[in-house]
């Protein structure tokens, strides 16, 4: 069966994948969604014993329909390869009556890798499949993690530049140092003076931009996205919460067709959205706890049906989810509305012009699937020290969002089912807080001291990302105003 794409705000409909991945972005600033969901064809049993390589093709197979089996797997392959530091990929990690899903063992430690290092040769792909001439130049807005795995997976990948605009002091000092110091001919870093919502909104206006398109397309150049908003990123993430429940299978932990609920520490909405699509393709999952920091946009909107980002914006401890618009949440509002683009559009344009939108209680309904939760910044550190107290178990910032909001959950509902935690980042790129969280008295120590410490009091070896930019010399220091965000493209690109 072809699983074609369509816009969620209705201007492009019909389009194969390899096109809405090339694109990004539809015309009309929607985002692609699948006109159909397809059903995994292989049992839960049959899953159980396939290596990660092959869950993702059975996942990806399913979406990306008009790429060949030999094509696709060239992609997977080549992407989960010893860039991890682990054969499984996706490894899971008992604790504090959870199962750990670690999405950190790649190249940037941090989740986005899993994805990210898959994108380039999906894009690079569906080039060549559509005879693509052009220069293909990522755009990606980051607020600490995408804009690094980006251009680890773009960097000197023939017929790819890569402009990525992350918030100047919005990040963490590891996020940050990981970025500037990137190599690659093809890699541009920005800083610009403002928020991550600033930088992402930035970039949606430059994407918008049809005289600029027409002026790249004339110099050979167009634009697409590493952003969460291009399906080529969402489709693989949905393939590890396949894994994970495959292996719990395969542990005896759970019994194939028990239903589990899962946890994901939420920024921008695409990681937990791609663990939902995995449910539209049958996977027996139960809740989805949506966990939020103290910019707790989305837990308020799970809340009251209303998505208002009219409020301060807050810098935590967790950076990667300091977020007011969260943009693929708009994937999920046009399932809920009956896949009704024009109503779509509407709230969109809403939420762009008066900064907040509602949904029908009808709409509500459809949402019961989901729960919000969040924790504060002095709940983060109090539930890293525990979990470390009692388990012997380190985990970074926004993980412990997420453990945070699962024990409230368990403790308001009594829900008991077995539960799968989104650990999407290494402690060591978030050093300083955890270390912080567990004892005080690592805070008169260097930046560099820290990352000795962690190692000590982890017993995890320092991972390679960290030793490469202990001494890497900084390679991009460009700084812009938000307003000048388009100029700085049209330099880097001698436009």
């Amino acid at each position: 069966m072809e699983i074609l794409y369509r816009s969620t705000r209705g201007a492009e409909e019909n389009v194969p994948a390899s096109k809405a991945v090339l694109n990004g972005l539809a015309v009309d600033g929607g985002l692609f969604v699948p006109q159909e969901f397809p059903k995994l064809t292989a049992t839960l049993e049959e899953l159980a014993n396939m290596s990660y390589q092959d869950v993702a093709y059975e996942v990806m197979s399913k979406f990306l329909t008009d790429y060949t089996e030999e094509e696709l797997r060239y992609c997977i392959n080549s992407a989960y390869d010893e860039k991890f530091d682990t054969p499984a990929i996706a490894p899971l990690h008992a604790a504090d009556n959870a199962e750990f899903i670690e999405l950190f063992h790649g190249k940037t430690i941090a989740f986005k890798d899993m994805a990210l290092s898959i994108l380039p040769y999906l894009m690079t792909t569906a080039a060549k499949k559509n005879d693509v001439k052009n220069e293909i130049v990522i755009l990606t807005a980051t607020s600490g993690d995408t804009g690094k795995a980006a251009m680890a997976g773009f960097a000197d990948v023939p017929g790819t530049r890569i402009i990525v605009f992350y918030p100047k002091g919005g990040v963490s000092p590891v996020q940050e140092k990981q970025m500037v110091t990137q190599k690659g001919e093809n890699t541009y870093v920005v800083s610009i003076k403002g928020n991550f919502d600033d930088a992402q909104t930035g970039v949606k206006k430059i994407f918008g931009n049809r005289e600029l398109e027409k002026e790249l397309d004339a110099k050979g150049f167009q634009f697409s996205s590493a952003n969460s908003i291009n399906i080529g990123r969402l489709v693989p993430q949905a393939a590890y919460y396949v894994y994970a429940y495959a292996q719990m299978v395969k542990s005896g932990e759970i019994k194939a067709g028990e239903k589990i609920n899962i946890v994901v520490p939420t920024g921008n909405f695409g990681n937990i959205l791609a663990a939902y699509y995995a449910k539209q393709m049958g996977m027996p999952f139960g809740k989805f706890i949506c966990a939020s920091n103290e910019n707790k946009v989305l837990f308020d909107f799970f809340a009251t049906g209303k998505y208002d980002k009219k409020r301060d914006f807050i810098l935590t401890t967790s950076p990667s989810m300091d977020i007011l618009v969260s943009s693929n949440l708009e994937r999920l509002v046009y399932l809920i509305g009956d896949c009704d683009t024009a109503a779509t559009k509407a709230r969109m344009e809403a939420l762009s012009g008066q900064g907040e939108y509602e949904i029908t209680e009808e709409m509500k309904a459809k949402l019961a699937d989901f729960c919000g939760g969040f924790a504060s910044e002095e709940e983060v550190s109090a539930t890293i020290a525990d979990i470390y107290a009692k388990d012997k178990y380190v985990i970074d910032t926004h993980t412990a969002v997420a453990a945070a909001a699962h024990r409230k959950y368990v403790a308001e509902t009594g829900d008991e089912t077995k539960t799968v935690i989104a650990s999407t980042a290494s402690p060591y790129k978030f050093a300083r807080a955890v270390l912080h969280a567990i004892d005080a008295k690592y805070d008169a120590l260097t930046d560099l001291e820290q990352f000795d410490a962690l190692q000590e009091v982890s017993g995890v070896k320092i991972p390679q990302a960290i030793e490469d930019i202990r001494t890497a010399p900084v390679r991009h220091d460009r700084c812009v105003e938000v307003a000048e965000m388009e100029n700085a493209v049209k330099e880097i690109l001698g436009l």
